[in-house]
């Protein structure tokens, strides 16, 4: 009898304990939790082409900022989201300042409102499982800065009241 209650409470142990590991892998692949978006690297497959992204951030003629994500030996493929990845296809992740803001599923993407100062504007290329696709363990990505001075959000907030887009 002694010994089933042994084996009972030595399995409920190695259960709580690979649990407990998988629970904080689990937290501890989310990111710090400031804002950061965390699935994991994809290396992109030996003999594949390298995707790559590059980001170009324009003003607006009225307000915001216009967003082009230049992908090359990437497909864009929304229809595949959440499915098995597939080398050289997948979506964009969009961050402002460290934060996710959105997935992209086409290469424009408008922003309406950035911070006065610098704002570092991210996008990763995604496997459809929502993984950084990475070539050489580097994940694919690209990075502007962009300075929005503080009379630029003054005017936009004077146009949003007068009711103007």
């Amino acid at each position: 009898m002694k010994a089933q209650h042994f084996c009972v409470a030595a399995a409920t142990l190695i259960s709580v304990v690979v649990i407990g590991k998988s629970a904080m892998m689990t937290v501890a692949g989310m990111g710090s939790g400031h804002g950061e978006h965390k699935h994991g690297k994809m290396e992109v497959p030996q003999g594949e082409e390298i995707p790559t992204v590059d980001v170009v951030v324009v003003k607006d003629a009225k307000k915001g900022w216009n967003l082009e994500a230049k992908v090359s030996y990437f497909q864009l493929a929304p229809e595949k989201v959440n499915t098995s990845p597939n080398p050289g296809e997948g979506h964009a992740h969009l961050f402002v300042n460290g934060k996710k803001i959105t997935r992209l599923y086409s290469s424009w993407y408008y922003l309406e409102n950035l911070e006065p100062g610098e704002n570092k504007i991210k996008v990763t290329l995604n496997a459809n499982n929502h993984a950084d696709w990475a070539s050489n363990g580097k994940v694919i990505e690209d990075t502007e800065i962009v300075k929005v001075s503080e009379t630029v959000n003054k005017k936009h907030q004077q146009h949003k009241h007068q009711g103007h887009n």
